[in-house]
């Protein structure tokens, strides 16, 4: 018989880290490529990754470090357009070395810190 989420054994396991609720509307942070099975937390060690800000109780995806050469290409286009195509994330994902979510991603936290920008200007 399964537990369900929030019983006393569910609350016992996950103390642990052994449970996952049921049925939570989100999906699981899945490593990058490898199963939800298997944890990877960041190496702390690792200079090139930053813990993801927010509390962490549930390991995930470490935080990208953009390099300067990165950004200043993300800033240059994002100067010439707050949103990108599809076509233009593909080639930028290549040019830069990143992927197209990560792109993506980007795109989405600028556009939110120049819209928190613009707001603070008023």
């Amino acid at each position: 018989k399964e537990k369900g989420p929030f019983s006393v054994e569910w609350l016992a396991q996950s103390s642990r880290g052994g449970a996952q609720p049921i049925a939570t509307g989100r999906r699981p942070r899945c490593p990058p490529g490898g199963t939800c099975d298997q944890e990877s937390p960041a190496d702390p060690g690792d200079p090139g990754l930053e813990a993801e800000a927010g509390g962490g109780a549930v390991p995930g995806r470490a935080r990208t470090k953009f390099s300067a050469a990165q950004l200043k290409e993300l800033e240059r286009i994002f100067r010439e357009q707050r949103y990108i195509g599809t076509s233009e994330k593909r080639r930028l994902a290549a040019v830069l070395n990143l992927s197209q979510s990560q792109i993506k991603t980007w795109f989405q936290n600028r556009r939110m810190k120049f819209k928190r920008q613009t707001q603070d200007a008023k």
